[in-house]
């Protein structure tokens, strides 16, 4: 299990650091990331996305918005409720933070058979065993 926790937490500690480099926080980044660019989403949906509080999610919209990746914007649908939309910039954006997301350098050593292998792990410790759907 500490080896594991040993692998996270050198993932986080890259992923971190280039998130850094793009001028993010982790936080931010994690945000922009659960945005659909074509899909406007209300911030609370965003919040349950992220498993935190509103008031969080609102810290970290302010940012997104002042960095201009997202803008706020009234739903058509209902108008007391505003959905986060995000701009041009946040697409490309968005882009940079799925690559830094999905960078498997640490995993650059392994063969295919072990890549193979390790998700079929990774897969059955994160669903508890379970079969899909269940």
């Amino acid at each position: 299990m500490r080896r594991i926790l040993h692998v996270a937490s050198a993932i986080w500690h890259d992923q971190d650091a280039e998130f850094a480099e793009l001028g993010l926080t982790p936080a931010v980044a994690r945000a922009l990331h659960q945005l659909d660019p074509d899909r406007p989403m209300p911030a609370r949906d965003l919040a349950d996305q992220l498993r935190c509080d509103r008031s969080n999610v609102t810290a970290l919209v302010d940012r997104l918005e002042q960095a201009g990746l997202v803008r706020r914007r009234v739903d058509p649908a209902d108008r007391r409720q505003k959905t986060l939309v995000v701009t041009e910039a946040g697409r490309h954006m968005r882009q940079r933070v799925h690559q830094v997301l999905s960078d498997s350098r640490l995993f650059a050593g392994l063969s295919t058979e072990e890549l193979a292998a390790l998700r079929e792990l990774v897969r059955k410790v994160s669903d508890g065993g379970c079969p899909d759907g269940s």
